[in-house]
């Protein structure tokens, strides 16, 4: 089961829309592909800083004069760290657009976790109303209707 963080735009018209997940954990897609990972998810920013830190790796190797197998460690090492960092770059880069951390949904997938997590956390206008409603508490001795 992958643990994801929910991420909502508070006062969102349509919430269902607005909701990004964010997965726990190691990030493969940017351990592979770390600018290119950062551009599609419009991280401007974050793109510069993995190019920054791949490029100064590679110029660190070549000033030391490192071996091709050293070499080829640090750089591994260096898309390492992009990997363990990528998601929390995500979720300050979402916290910036004006998305808030909603809560932790666990599933197999993305979608069936924001299945879940609506199911548990229904928008505030498709919330059911509290009780069973005036019919049923008022054959209630003590309901919700005769109390009043």
């Amino acid at each position: 089961m992958r643990v994801y963080t929910v991420h909502t735009r508070p006062l969102s018209a349509e919430p269902d829309r607005d909701a990004v997940l964010v997965k726990e954990g190691f990030c493969w897609p940017a351990f592979f592909f770390s600018v290119l990972w950062a551009l599609g998810h419009r991280m401007w920013f974050t793109a510069i800083g993995f190019l920054l830190a791949v490029v100064a790796a590679e110029a660190a190797a070549l000033f030391l004069g490192l071996d091709p197998v050293t070499d080829f460690a640090l750089g591994l090492g260096v898309a390492a760290a992009i990997g363990y960092v990528a998601n929390d770059c995500r979720r300050a880069a979402l916290r910036r657009r004006g998305f808030v951390a909603a809560g932790i949904a666990a599933a197999a997938g993305a979608e069936a976790a924001l299945r879940r997590w609506f199911d548990l956390n229904p928008p505030a206008d498709d919330r059911p109303a509290a009780g069973f409603g005036a019919a049923f508490d008022a054959r209630i001795p003590g309901g919700a209707a005769g109390s009043a």
